[in-house]
């Protein structure tokens, strides 16, 4: 079978490998059909130093198939089944895993596609626990932005941040992949979205895609404009996913009591705060990291009704990295597919 494997900094090659065997007891062996592109997967290209891996690697760390055989014991998916897979190897027994929090397993065994191997080949086994049945009317190029993607919007809006209708919410970066989202599922609920782009191409699509106000932060300081569209009140939510460029901002858009959810540091991983600004103003800040499968259902449910992502570009595997380019690029707006 072919695998696009990962042999050193920006040294990716498709290449023939041996397919698995049939799955154990236990076991699924997916057909891979779609894999969505996310900045882990540039950061893996790119060779970031706290990754532990063995190369070469197969990448790709989001992906939605078809079942095409089942092991022993296998009772919630049959072959021919339309799936989805979790993007971590978590164990399943902790007291995290069997409590639904599957990102927080306390013996995981690493993200695929980046610390193990990933899902840009054609066959993978997974353990039947860490497939989740696609709904009918997804489409499986839309089901493979529900594992990473969407269900870390979910988390973090609604799982961390608490996300009420009526609200007003701050989506940072309103055209990446997460970005997109994030607008479809605060606009889906009645909140008032606010959202940052780089051009103004973006900032008509994010308007589009149910934006109420769209901000060019290379032209304004977003955190001047967010004080003025809410009377200089403040956001209840920021959704924050840039890093050190944005965070004290950030801040400064949040009333009284706002909640900061963030997910990523893309723009660097330190920074400073004022502390007495915290505390005075009773900030709640969120860390927020990947999801559960709890949430990958809810995000396919979501997309069953009508919430579906916003794809980019679809690219074959053969041109996963001009895939990875063009996210690396920024000039992406939505979601990078990569088929096989």
């Amino acid at each position: 079978m072919r695998a696009l494997q990962l042999f050193g900094d920006r040294d990716l090659r498709l290449e023939e490998v041996a397919a698995p065997p049939h799955p154990g007891p236990g076991e699924v062996q997916v057909r891979v059909h779609a894999v969505g592109l996310n900045h882990i997967d540039v950061w893996g290209f790119r060779g970031m130093a706290f990754a532990k891996r063995k190369l070469p690697l197969a990448v790709g760390a989001e992906a939605s198939g078809a079942v095409v055989a089942v092991g022993e014991d296998v009772t919630h998916v049959d072959v021919g089944d339309r799936v989805v897979m979790y993007g971590a190897m978590t164990c399943g027994h902790c007291k995290a895993c069997r409590e639904g929090r599957d990102n927080l397993c306390e013996n995981v065994g690493g993200v695929l596609g980046f610390h193990i191997d990933g899902f840009a080949r054609d066959f993978v086994n997974m353990p039947q626990r860490l497939v989740v049945k696609v709904p009918d009317g997804v489409s499986l190029q839309e089901a493979a932005c529900a594992p990473v993607a969407f269900g870390t919007v979910q988390h973090m809006l609604f799982d961390n941040a608490k996300l009420e209708p009526g609200e007003t919410i701050l989506v940072h970066a309103g055209g990446s992949g997460i970005g997109t989202a994030a607008i479809k599922m605060a606009k889906a609920i009645g909140c008032t979205v606010i959202t940052t782009v780089g051009d103004d191409d973006k900032g008509a699509k994010a308007k589009l895609i149910g934006a109420d106000h769209v901000i060019n932060y290379r032209t304004d300081r977003f955190e001047g404009v967010v004080r003025k569209l809410t009377g200089r009140k403040g956001v209840d939510v920021v959704f924050e996913h840039v890093g050190a460029d944005t965070w004290n901002g950030s801040l400064l858009c949040l009333k009284r009591g706002g909640r900061l959810v963030t997910c990523g540091s893309t723009s660097g991983v330190s920074t400073t705060m004022n502390l007495m600004q915290l505390f005075q103003q009773q900030y709640k800040i969120f860390g927020s990291f990947g999801c559960t499968l709890a949430n990958i259902e809810q995000s396919l449910h979501k997309m069953a009704t009508g919430i579906t992502p916003v794809i980019d570009a679809v690219f074959d595997v053969a041109d996963y990295a001009q895939g990875l380019e063009r996210l690396e690029s920024r000039k992406v707006f939505g979601k990078v597919i990569v088929t096989l």
